[in-house]
């Protein structure tokens, strides 16, 4: 009996020799820098690309219809008031005056007449009175016809630039078919597409920055803008909302089409707006917040690459990240993925940051 004791004890000396199980190891992590690539700035990310058009776009057609035999202007093409840009067959046009003015001529010759037999009282007043209106209504009809033999040629009713034909020679058009799209001299606006998720954040008279690409460089100085239209329909196809910028003090012959960089700045002047990918973000309730690295040289201290969950103010989400107006700084780094498997003080390895890019 007292030899069971010693039996157990090379088993509990095993036991007791046994190591503690390793540590886990720290959780690998994605970081990025705040303020660089993906994360700058808001409003450098609120530039969109346009092109330069005319504020008012006339469409020009004939007044008749006809087969267009000659088309005299291009796509491009400048012109001036009262140069012709196109003509229409005018065979039929011109028998149509002839007849019209037939009929007028012989309703002239029936009123002399008329006019004659009341004179020496042959005929009643009401029968001189039918005369003069059928003379009158076949006047009127020639005077059409002769209008109408004039519209056979189109002309440009003011200066400007041809920006599409849309009837080639040989064809038939009908009264008032567009032939061309003409962008007449004066004021210039930028045309430029606003995605769907960010219309929300525009509002009509928002200043705006407009630098033109072919001018681009460091001497470059951006023309005032501001917003005037936006379209309250999203196209089908695009799902973006058609805008106009409008221009200030810009040359009124600005040449269409030339394509020019839209930014519309913060509203609120020397605030920060940083953009943080919407998967950095750690929700507690209504509060937002994100995780950040705790290096050597990290305000607040705290050993390297230790986490702490910041709080943080966001203005809006939007497709591309919360837009952050209070809580970070640039240059801080954050955890972008993951963030819910996280606690605070831990440790974490780092897999790698974001790619800095503007």
């Amino acid at each position: 009996m007292k030899l069971a004791p010693l039996l157990l004890l090379p088993f509990l000396l095993a036991a007791c020799s046994e190591s503690p199980p390793p540590p886990a190891a720290p959780k690998l992590v994605r970081t990025l820098k705040v303020g660089a690539g993906d994360t700058a700035t808001a409003d450098a990310q609120r530039a969109y690309s346009g092109e330069v058009r005319a504020r008012i776009e006339t469409t020009l057609g004939f007044r008749i219809a006809g087969k267009i035999i000659e088309r005299r202007v291009d796509a491009g093409t400048r012109v001036k008031a009262g140069e012709v840009l196109a003509r229409l067959d005018p065979t039929d046009a011109g028998l149509q005056a002839t007849q019209a003015e037939a009929q007028r001529a012989l309703a002239a010759a029936d009123l002399a007449r008329y006019r004659d037999l009341r004179a020496k009282n042959y005929i009643s007043a009401s029968a001189l009175d039918a005369r003069e209106t059928t003379f009158k209504a076949a006047e009127a009809q020639a005077s059409l016809a002769k209008n109408q033999a004039s519209y056979t040629t189109l002309v440009a009713d003011r200066a400007g630039v041809i920006g599409l034909v849309l009837a080639e020679p040989g064809q038939v058009v009908s009264s008032g078919q567009a032939v061309f799209r003409l962008a007449p001299d004066g004021e210039r606006e930028i045309a430029i597409a606003i995605p769907e998720g960010e219309v929300r954040g525009f509002k009509l008279g928002q200043a705006a920055e407009v630098t033109f690409w072919a001018t681009s460089g460091a001497a470059a100085k951006p023309v005032v803008g501001q917003l005037r239209e936006i379209s309250p329909v999203a196209d089908p196809v695009t799902r973006t909302y058609a805008a106009r910028v409008s221009l200030k003090d810009a040359d009124p012959l600005l040449p269409l089409g030339m394509s020019a960089s839209v930014r519309f700045p913060s509203a609120t002047p020397g605030a920060t707006r940083l953009l943080v990918p919407l998967t950095a973000i750690f929700q507690q309730g209504n509060q937002p917040a994100v995780w950040r690295v705790m290096q050597s040289g990290t305000p607040g201290g705290g050993a390297d690459n230790t986490v702490s969950l910041q709080a943080i103010s966001v203005a809006e989400f939007t497709e591309r990240g919360a837009v952050v107006v209070g809580g970070l700084a640039g240059g801080e780094q954050i955890v972008a993925a993951g963030v819910n498997l996280l606690t605070a003080g831990e440790k974490v390895r780092i897999v790698a940051a974001a790619a800095a890019k503007q």
